[in-house]
């Protein structure tokens, strides 16, 4: 069982701020997505934290963020792959 099937799903029209995790916004329906070209995907656990966020274009994941946050639920490292490259990123307290 992949990590994917045991969280929530949920497509999202984009992001705010700049700053990670990304804060997705405009939360979409299934209906509403069949209309979209771009879209992003959220992967949410129990606590409602983001713990995968893909950029979908055409069908195809574009770029994707993948998130770890410590017990408090702050976040710790960050995963960004993007254009076949990958990216990571350490947080301190």
């Amino acid at each position: 069982m992949n990590q994917e099937s045991s969280l929530i799903c949920r497509h999202f029209v984009s992001y705010s701020g700049i700053k990670l995790p990304l804060k997705l916004v405009n939360e979409l329906t299934e209906a509403g997505l069949n209309n979209r070209n771009t879209f992003y995907r959220g992967y949410f656990d129990a606590q409602d934290r983001l713990l995968i966020c893909q950029k979908i274009v055409y069908g195809e994941v574009e770029s994707e963020h993948r998130y770890r946050y410590d017990d408090n639920g702050v976040l710790k490292h960050a995963l960004i792959i993007e254009d076949d490259e990958e990216r990571e990123l350490d947080f301190d307290e």
